[in-house]
C-alpha cells in the first residue's frame, strides 16, 4: 500500500469500511451494481459516435407533445420520477437526526428568549421615556 494512501485514511479504518463521503457513495453504488441494458446501448452509442455522452446537448421536445396524453400516465411517471429522486437522497442516521434536531431547538430557544428580552427592554425603556 502506498505512503499517501495510508496519510489520507483515518486510523482504525480499513478497505471494507463504509464510504464517508457522498460522491465515494455514489462511485460505490455505480460500480456495485450491474448496468442495465439501456445504459449499455448509451455507452456503446456514445463510444462508437467519438462524443462524450454528457457533452451532447439535450434533445428539445416538442411542448405540444407534453401537454396531450392521458393524464393517469402522466401522473404514473410523475410518482415514479418522485421515487426516483427520493433514492437519490442521503438520509440522516438516526444519530445525525437527533444531534440536528437538538442544534435547531436550541438556537430556536435562544432566539425566541433573545427576541422576548428585546421587547421587555424596549417596552420598559419607552414607558421610562414616554411615561
Amino acid at each position: 500500500m502506498s505512503e499517501r494512501s495510508e496519510q489520507e485514511r483515518p486510523e482504525g479504518s480499513d478497505d471494507t469500511s463504509r464510504p464517508v463521503t457522498a460522491a465515494a457513495r455514489r462511485e460505490r453504488r455505480g460500480s456495485a451494481r450491474p448496468a442495465s441494458r439501456r445504459a449499455a446501448k448509451r455507452a456503446e452509442g456514445a463510444s462508437t459516435s467519438g462524443g462524450d455522452a454528457k457533452n451532447r446537448p439535450t434533445p428539445s421536445r416538442d411542448r405540444q407533445e407534453q401537454k396531450k396524453g392521458n393524464p393517469f400516465k402522466r401522473f404514473g411517471r410523475f410518482l415514479r420520477e418522485v421515487v426516483a429522486e427520493l433514492r437519490k437522497v442521503i438520509w440522516p442516521t438516526r444519530k445525525q437526526l437527533v444531534t440536528y434536531t437538538a442544534v435547531v431547538l436550541v438556537f430556536v430557544a435562544f432566539m425566541v428568549g433573545l427576541v422576548a428580552g428585546l421587547d421587555v427592554a424596549f417596552g420598559k425603556g419607552v414607558l421610562w421615556l414616554f411615561g
